[in-house]
């Protein structure tokens, strides 16, 4: 059975913006697909956190 908490874990979240955000690994092997979608990822994921940051600079200047 799932507790409701187990529903808010944000580690594997968080997991992967630690590695999206670091350097990569030399011994893992490189495929230009794969550092593509990390590329996106990274840009989207700064996007998504300017656009947060607009709208709460918004709703207190309101």
């Amino acid at each position: 059975m799932s507790r409701i908490g187990d529903y808010f874990k944000l580690g594997d979240v968080f997991r992967y913006f630690y590695q999206v955000f670091q350097k990569p690994d030399p011994s893992r092997p490189t495929n230009t697909n794969i550092r593509m979608m990390h590329g996106i990822n990274r840009i989207s994921i700064i996007m998504f956190l300017i656009c947060v940051i607009v709208m709460i600079v918004r709703a207190i200047l309101r």
